[in-house]
């Protein structure tokens, strides 16, 4: 983005900041977010506190300080951007995408940072790792919210967290606890998803599953092949065996019960699923032409926690015409007369969020921040989310257009 695109925005962009003014109980703070945000918007190669404060000829200290030590509440930021979608966004076909990403980054000191899996370089490497929650709704799509994942070997140091700033009561969390934590506070804050989306690291937990249907929350969810359950449920018994009139015990299938199968045994083996034709599905045009799957779908009982059937979903099965021995599995939360094509759309439309984190890394410096402080990272990534949302909404006010809703998969 060139200085005179900028200067085209910068009336919009006056207006758009002042929203964030109750962030700041004082004026030399609320200044400063404004310088960081153009240089976000810059065309500079590195775009964290030092580099944006040396375009601004102002001391790079005062920029390096505003990420971690100047008193604003980043917390209040983030609220400010879901109650924004949440006032101005709100869509009736809205989706909530849940994933991760990862930051390669050098050394030890980066907040929560070891070897583990990286999306951005496609392998296992030193990184930082945060969880977050997007929002998509028709062409509008962007991010609500962001948190650290705190690995184990960090949690039980609770020396080397405090040289990290990372806030003694914050300890390591799966990831799906850290989504669910995300999604409650959207919530908390206005956000209604019509569905939620997520992929099999996510969706294999049974608990995280239970959790949102606790919620009354409609997802789709990818699933891994081993995800297990019945398409005929056995009955539950609480009886102790040969100790009629005792205390029940916990829950089980009765005796002689049909055991649980994975969802890939179900495909090769359930007649119900097995010999069910697949369809043709055609669910978006990608870059490279329409993206043409096949698929079916049963109704299904997951296998719960304590081994007996949970309230049933839909058990979508799916493989791309151009590799058909690539299968993929969903479950979705949904009524059992919700059309194939339209869980398919929710199920493939993660490409979203991964756009977002696309768009921030490669446009708005979302993983350049340089420092040791969890605060800082903290306002770093969300002060970029505030700066891409601004982006997103400028889009579509010069397209003149309303978010709606995208076409559904065509069979």
């Amino acid at each position: 983005m060139d200085a005179g695109t900028i200067r085209s925005m910068e009336p919009l962009l006056r207006d758009y900041l002042r929203r964030f003014d109750d962030c700041f109980s004082r004026s030399e703070p609320r200044g400063h977010l404004g310088v960081v945000v153009r240089g976000l918007l810059s065309d500079l190669p590195r775009k964290n506190g030092e580099p944006i404060a040396d375009a601004a000829e102002m001391p790079a200290r005062t920029l390096q300080q505003f990420f971690s030590l100047l008193k604003w509440d980043h917390g209040r930021m983030r609220d400010t951007v879901q109650k924004l979608v949440a006032a101005e966004h709100a869509d009736p076909h809205s989706i909530g995408l849940i994933d991760e990403t990862g930051c390669p980054k050098k050394g030890d000191k980066s907040p929560g940072v070891q070897r583990q899996w990286c999306g951005a370089t496609g392998k296992k490497d030193n990184c930082v790792v945060t969880v977050h929650l997007g929002w998509a709704a028709g062409d509008f799509h962007c991010l609500l919210d962001t948190e650290l994942f705190l690995p184990e070997c960090w949690s039980e140091d609770r020396k080397r967290c405090r040289e990290a700033a990372i806030p003694d009561a914050m300890v390591h969390r799966t990831k799906s606890v850290i989504a669910l934590e995300l999604y409650d506070r959207a919530v908390a804050n206005g956000v209604r998803f019509e569905w939620l989306t997520f992929d099999e690291g996510y969706g294999k937990s049974v608990r995280f599953l239970e959790e949102l249907r606790a919620r009354g929350q409609k997802f789709v969810a990818e699933v891994p092949v081993t995800f297990a359950g019945w398409i005929h449920p056995p009955e539950v018994t609480r009886e102790r065996r040969g100790v009629p009139g005792r205390k029940p015990a916990k829950a089980r299938p009765v005796p002689g019960s049909v055991r649980f199968r994975t969802a890939r045994e179900h495909l090769a083996e359930s007649p119900e699923l097995r010999d069910q034709p697949w369809g043709t599905w055609h669910v978006k045009d990608g870059t490279k032409g329409p993206m043409v799957w096949e698929a079916k779908h049963v109704w299904f009982h997951p296998n719960g926690e304590d081994g007996t059937p949970l309230e049933p979903v839909h058990l979508v099965a799916a493989r791309n015409l151009t590799e058909p021995d690539k299968v993929k599995f969903f479950v979705a939360a949904a009524p059992r007369q919700t059309p194939l094509g339209v869980i398919l759309f929710v199920g493939f439309s993660r490409w979203r969020v991964e756009r977002c984190f696309e768009d921030e890394k490669t446009e708005l410096g979302f993983d350049h921040f340089e420092g040791r402080s969890y605060v800082g990272l903290m306002r770093h990534q969300i002060v970029a989310m505030a700066t891409h949302l601004f982006l997103a909404r400028t889009h579509l006010e010069w397209r003149g257009e309303k978010s709606g809703a995208d076409r559904l998969p065509g069979a």
